[in-house]
């Protein structure tokens, strides 16, 4: 008997979360964070939605901690629905929209690799470069195999729409594709709709089946419908008016970024098929899976998201709320670039407010951002009013230049 596995090889630590790490044991009095994907308030601490706070506290007396459903609460998932595709898109669907809710944004990406690889057999995932780490992370654990497509260009600091387009030109028939929907996590750069227009024409020829990543709806722009129209286009271009044998795709949603609930882990996974399909049968799928791997997603932080949606005035304070995130991120951007612009910091420094979210390439180099962390301990959500010009002082020093 051989118990060679026992002596396994130390993995490394997760990349985000080792920073985050770091981060906390570095007691450098300026230190500053821009690493965690976690919106911050001006003090530099967690933030409570107080459409979510006045949730909490008119749940809390009557909550109970019973199991949900294995598909999660009806509740929610008719909610997610309405918030991803919008009311009338969610009619015409019918049968065709299958979807359970989700232990987060993590959870659905990785139910959705699974089912798909069980039951669409693409013969490789394409996923964008760079993109959020976890992707490829989950997509590696299904066997599937793994083909990056170039999505960013640093010379322009802008989507390498051709590069992106020459790639996925040779996928076949049911090969997926993994597309962020808005605030692109790391590069703040979107697709613009014209090249959304692009992209989908290319992937409705080539029969490809899209996984959207839904992570910031509402905290990209503060404008629900905005941020899910690459989704709502998608669905009318390869759905509603698309030749039969289009595959479908999915929608990956966390609801952790637009209603602070990083903890609590809401999320859904939408599944569109074909309309000539009922998805009933694809939807029993996914509860079985979802049984075998957790068995019921979270009470609580699903109860908070079902009572700001079902009532009127704080559906209307989220919305603040969401305008609030938005805005403030922007202005901190805004204050950044024009720092570095009045300090004669070298370099066009406008991608700093033309990236959108709270992630940003911001150009340094690989040496550049190391000095960044280990001589200023910087390591853009964790900007404030009172540290952008330690910030913006940190980078003139690395790029050799200003202040």
């Amino acid at each position: 008997m051989t118990t060679q596995y026992l002596n396994l090889p130390i993995s490394p630590a997760d990349t985000a979360f080792g920073l985050m790490a770091e981060y906390d044991a570095d007691p450098h009095p300026n230190k500053v964070s821009l690493i965690a994907g976690a919106y911050r308030g001006e003090s530099g601490q967690p933030w409570v939605l107080p459409s979510v706070r006045e949730a909490k506290s008119r749940l809390t007396p009557n909550q109970t901690h019973e199991y949900l459903d294995i598909a999660g609460s009806p509740g929610l998932i008719k909610l997610a629905q309405s918030l991803t595709f919008g009311t009338e898109i969610t009619t015409s669907l019918d049968k065709s929209l299958a979807s359970i809710q989700t232990v987060s944004g993590t959870g659905a990406n990785h139910m959705a690799a699974h089912f798909l690889a069980r039951h669409l057999h693409p013969t490789r995932v394409f996923i964008p470069s760079p993109t959020w780490i976890n992707h490829k992370s989950i997509w590696a654990t299904t066997g599937i195999q793994i083909q990056e497509y170039p999505y960013y260009e640093p010379s322009t600091r802008t989507v390498d729409i051709d590069g992106m387009i020459s790639v996925l030109e040779t996928a076949i028939p049911n090969d997926v594709v993994i597309l962020q929907t808005c605030a692109h996590n790391p590069t703040g750069v979107d697709l613009s709709r014209s090249q959304w227009g692009q992209v989908i024409d290319v992937l409705k020829r080539k029969k490809l089946f899209i996984v959207f990543d839904s992570a910031y709806q509402g905290f990209a722009t503060g404008d629900i419908d905005s941020d899910a129209w690459a989704i709502r286009y998608s669905v009318d271009q390869l759905i509603l008016n698309s030749e039969p044998d289009h595959p479908g795709l999915c929608v990956a949603q966390s609801f952790s970024k637009n209603f602070g609930l990083y903890g609590e882990r809401v999320g859904a996974l939408h599944l569109v098929v074909p309309r000539y399909l009922s998805a009933e049968g694809a939807r029993s799928e996914l509860i079985a899976l979802a049984r075998t791997e957790y068995s019921n997603p979270p009470r609580f932080g699903a109860s908070i998201v079902e009572m700001v949606w079902g009532d009127e005035g704080l559906r209307s304070q989220w919305e603040r709320d969401l305008e609030t995130m938005s805005v403030r991120i922007k202005m901190m951007r805004r204050e950044l670039r024009r720092r570095l612009d009045d300090s004669g910091v070298s370099g066009d420094w406008s991608h700093i407010e033309s990236q959108i979210g709270m992630f940003s390439y911001t150009g340094l180099s690989g040496e550049q951002v190391s000095r960044l962390r280990e001589e200023f301990h910087a390591s853009i959500c964790g900007l404030n009013g009172g540290n952008v010009g330690y910030v913006a002082r940190a980078i003139g020093e690395v790029v050799g230049s200003g202040f």
